[in-house]
């Protein structure tokens, strides 16, 4: 038998460099082994939790290990797992237990075995510990140095050992991921289910009815409502209810991008598309492919864009930027915006056909003001959340505070009562959250001290003195011009100033008030 070579052992260190597939790699070390030593079987195998070997690699191709082939329990090759000692035997006919090695050659190879067989044996170490055996059979030769031989293959069995312990890293982590996976998955749609989204109202209950009608379906969603009614969290429920859950959600809001880069952004563009596109990059259609795209504020896209956007409605395929070949897409489309797109039609905004597409099936988002009976719900939903996350522990809202909550008119509806309510449990010191707590934006009259103290007569005589003073500094003094300022006549205005005791005359220049 010749001596290995280190072309044999580069060869190795490659195949299990980087494996793709290790089942095959470690039936690809044992070829080169058996072909270095010209061995008429060899065997890698692999011990379990319990000791037991299970064949990973031999003589009859690529076994999978979590397929394991067959079970082995020779004496010799449990003997070198526990032990952790290379075995070596140049004459197998000298040792009685290794007479059964024989019957690890296939039958395909029984003409090659001479009169006499060597067998040679190490462990596969694992993190300091034997992991598994690697076992050759080849005839015997005289002059055969065994201990060149020997630390030879005890090299092929670290590098093997070395490819194991990368595997099950990988495999250990990849685990550990698609278990994050599945678990924030999990969490979404628990998030996102129609139970969640609060509120009680008649007009929320339109709301959930139509989610959950539409949802199952693949019909493309116009979501309007103001800003802040949360139109994207009734995007995700219709996305999290769908069959299409387990697929990407992809979301745009069309108001965020500059004009020029929202084409490229939703389609993508081609290598050498525009100065600086050096390499392929996918729209936000393909990346949305087989799930859904959400599209914020839709009434924003420029016309170049909306046809383009028509044409994927209508055709499923839209063209890269720079790019020649159609590309095909299954996406499903919700849109959402807070102007009103009837209006923008009639004064050619946004296109006819396209209002049309997107307005399949229409959903409408009631502004808090016209669900009023939602507010306390809402309210101990954020502080609940919010006292939660600072480390604070509100037990509950005061009456006074409730009603100036339910009093003010929301302009920016939950999304604005969400502030209101983070800013509350910050600025809280108790257990309570009282109505000086709240922004001075909801302050009443009444919980602020500023009471109006004069009748509603003479605040409006109060208001029409500040009108025609500052009228007749302007007009200086000029009854005539001040009342055209005024847009009244120069009767009432001569009339309103001798009762509210002002003098003309005194806003004149002085050389005016000499002559008269």
């Amino acid at each position: 038998m010749r001596v290995p070579s280190f072309a044999a052992l580069y060869e190795l260190s490659e195949t299990l460099g980087a494996p793709l597939n290790l089942a095959a790699a470690l039936n690809e070390v044992l070829e080169i082994l058996e072909t270095e030593f010209r061995a008429v079987a060899g065997v890698l195998a692999l011990a379990d939790e319990s000791g037991a070997l299970t064949v990973a690699a031999g003589p009859e191709g690529a076994v999978p290990i979590r397929r394991p082939r067959a079970r082995i329990s020779d004496t010799i090759l449990a003997q070198v797992v526990r032990s952790g000692r290379p075995v070596a035997i140049p004459q197998i006919s000298a040792e009685p237990e290794a007479a059964e090695l024989t019957r690890l050659v296939p039958a395909s190879r029984k003409s090659r075995l001479g009169r006499e067989q060597s067998f040679l044996c190490v462990p596969v170490p694992v993190e300091g510990k034997p992991a598994g055996v690697l076992a050759l059979l080849f005839p015997y030769e005289r002059g055969l140095d065994i201990k060149n031989a020997l630390d030879f293959l005890g090299v092929a069995a670290s590098l093997t050992g070395q490819a194991l312990r990368v595997n099950r890293l990988v495999e250990a982590e990849r685990k550990r991921l698609v278990e994050e996976n599945q678990f924030l998955k999990q969490e979404l749609r628990e998030r996102y289910d129609l139970r969640n989204l609060i509120g009680t109202s008649h007009p929320m209950r339109e709301v959930y009815e139509k989610v959950a009608q539409v949802a199952p379906s693949a019909t493309t969603v116009l979501i309007q409502g103001e800003s802040g009614t949360g139109k994207e969290l009734v995007a995700h429920a219709i996305h999290h209810n769908s069959p299409r859950s387990g697929m990407p959600f992809i979301k745009v809001n069309c108001a965020a991008m500059p004009e020029n880069l929202v084409e490229s952004e939703l389609f993508g563009y081609e290598p050498g598309a525009f100065t600086g596109a050096q390499t392929l990059k996918k729209g936000r259609f393909e990346l949305a492919h087989g799930g859904t795209l959400f599209l914020d504020e839709v009434g924003d896209l420029s016309p170049t864009t909306q046809v383009k956007l028509l044409r994927v409605l209508q055709e499923r395929e839209f063209d890269r930027l720079g790019g020649v070949k159609p590309v095909k897409v299954d996406v499903r489309l919700i849109t959402a915006t807070n102007r009103n797109l009837e209006e923008a039609m009639r004064k050619n905004l946004f296109r006819e056909d396209l209002y049309y597409r997107l307005n399949v099936f229409a959903i409408f988002l009631p502004p808090l003001r016209d669900r009023r009976t939602d507010i306390p719900l809402l309210a101990d939903f954020f502080v609940e959340k919010y006292g939660r996350q600072h480390g604070k522990s509100i037990r509950r809202i005061a009456t006074t505070a409730i009603d100036m909550l339910m009093s003010y008119h929301w302009p920016g509806n939950v999304r604005e009562l969400e502030n209101c309510l983070e800013r509350a449990v910050l600025v809280c010191d108790g257990g309570v959250i009282h109505g000086h707590h709240l922004p001075p934006t909801l302050q009443t009259a009444e919980v602020s001290g500023t009471l109006p103290s004069q009748s509603l007569e003479e605040a409006v005589a109060a208001f029409e003195k500040d009108l025609i003073l500052d009228s007749l500094k302007i007009a200086r003094g000029n009854k005539a011009r001040a009342a055209r300022l005024l847009q009244t006549t120069e009767r009432i205005l001569s009339y309103k100033a001798a009762q509210l005791q002002i003098d003309p005359v005194r806003f004149k220049p002085r050389s005016d008030k000499n002559v008269v």
